[in-house]
């Protein structure tokens, strides 16, 4: 897996990076992860830290890379430079490159004259008619320049993509490609083929998008007399509607945000796992490892499917109702940090059946530990008129206050359904008053069980507020 470092990383590449795991593992390979910091204009600083501790975040490790090092390092491209000039420099003596000195400016002009004629925009070749003597004399001169690939005009660049099969190009539809920057960066095209070559590489698993670079390095390989890796281009994914690609219109884009809402890391895997993958049944649940043993480049998906929400949500929360109480209280404290632990331990199993992601049980239980302001009319729940929301309150008041043992819910539900029965009111409409008037909130945790961590002073005290309210 190659990450740039330009920004954020998207949800889409920890599938891609998912896929290319899972390959290497299941043939006992090596997965390495390679920083293509090449473009220096888009370049984030900080951006390549913040991309490794997202992959480890989600629980992935890699064999060789930076951090860990190996046989084929350097594993950033800004620190191999002077192997891309070696191989730039073998391509010029070939004849397969050559040195281009245009200015910015002509190149511009070029183009516009392009468009106005309705022509191919590519580059015109004037350099690739200089004479050997007069590309060294500029050179001396200390001109500056780039390289430019020589792309054969009367060929047809064939490939085969494993999921598209074969791809056809006509050469002279391509552009003789820079390779070499004029301050001595390569261009991704180049770059990524000298570096898969030397690094090993078997299958190249990428995103669709890099389709229309594949011709020129297929050429490449050839120019070199390398063998060529496996391609496999994976579909993108596509927004709900499947109108476009996933955008941030639909929320979150970036592998981070997932995690920080509150996703866990192995709902999200399994869930992009059969976002582009099947495993010929009707199988859904995944552990990673059981992954890799069921993943094959056959079952790879040739339409690009849609990222559903509602059903990463679904697998969300079967992960997060599969954690013992210990573990649930491990992950809601980075989402309640301020709170007790022991008092965690006894909300996760009363939160456990109630969230959808662990971000949910900050609203959830934002009543226990702040205070609540609500509207009257909230009070009113169900048909209740404001007399009876009075006496509901007020009877329960003296029969809480009349409660020595706080934190007996059995004994609560025991005195509060007698009470009910004794005054004939209406068992749903009672709690969700009572709920409404302790939290301000329709929903919430089971609410009698939530009273022994709000105590019986402020259980009190705001259903006096409630009484007050009204």
């Amino acid at each position: 897996m190659a990450p740039s470092p330009t920004g954020e990383y998207h949800v889409g590449h920890i599938r891609t990076l998912l896929y290319n795991y899972a390959f290497a593992k299941k043939y006992n390979g090596q997965f390495i992860i390679r920083i293509e910091d090449t473009d220096r204009q888009r370049f984030v600083k900080g951006a390549t830290e913040k991309i490794l501790q997202v992959i480890k975040d989600y629980g992935f490790d890699w064999d060789e890379g930076p951090e860990k090092g190996g046989k084929h390092g350097p594993y950033i491209q800004t620190e191999r430079l002077d192997i891309y000039k070696k191989y730039a420099d073998k391509l010029i003596e070939k004849g397969f490159a050559y040195y281009c000195f245009c200015s910015e400016e002509r190149l511009i002009e070029m183009r516009k004259i392009q468009k106005i004629n309705s022509e191919l925009p590519k580059y015109d070749r004037k350099c690739l008619q200089l004479s050997k003597e007069q590309v060294k004399k500029r050179l001396e001169t200390g001109e500056e320049y780039v390289v430019r690939m020589k792309i054969p005009d009367n060929e047809v660049i064939v490939w085969a993509d494993f999921i598209r099969g074969k791809i056809s190009v006509l050469g002279k539809d391509i552009d003789d490609q820079v390779l070499i920057k004029s301050d001595g960066i390569p261009t991704y095209h180049f770059a990524v083929v000298v570096d898969d070559h030397l690094m090993e590489i078997s299958h190249v698993m990428r995103g669709q998008d890099w389709i229309p670079s594949t011709p020129k390095q297929v050429l490449l390989y050839r120019f070199f007399g390398w063998e060529t890796p496996v391609f496999v281009h994976l579909t993108d994914l596509m927004d709900p509607d499947r109108k476009g690609k996933m955008s941030k219109r639909y929320g979150s884009v970036f592998a981070k945000n997932f995690l920080d809402e509150g996703y866990l890391p192995e709902a999200l895997l399994n869930f992009l796992m059969l976002l582009g993958w099947n495993p010929g049944d009707e199988r859904e649940f995944f552990s990673l490892n059981e992954f890799i043993k069921e993943f094959s480049l056959e079952r790879l998906h040739k339409k690009a499917p849609a990222f559903d929400k509602k059903k990463l949500d679904y697998f969300n929360k079967h992960y997060i109702q599969k954690k013992n109480d210990k573990e649930l209280t491990k992950l809601l404290k980075v989402f309640l940090p301020k709170i007790d632990d022991n008092i965690l331990l006894y909300l996760a199993p009363l939160l456990r059946e109630r969230i959808t992601k662990l971000s949910d049980v900050v609203e959830l239980t934002r009543f226990l530990f702040e205070e609540v302001e609500y509207e009257k009319e909230m009070l009113l729940q169900r048909g209740a008129t404001k007399k009876l929301v009075i006496e509901m309150m007020d009877k329960t008041i003296k029969l809480l206050e009349e409660m020595e043992k706080w934190d007996d819910v059995k004994n609560f539900q025991k005195k509060l359904l007698d009470l009910i029965k004794r005054n004939d009111w209406n068992t749903g409409q009672f709690f969700m008053v009572f709920r409404v008037a302790l939290s301000g909130q329709k929903i919430t945790p089971p609410i009698v069980e939530c009273l022994s961590v709000l105590g019986k002073d402020k259980t009190i005290e705001r259903l006096k507020k409630a009484i007050g309210i009204l």
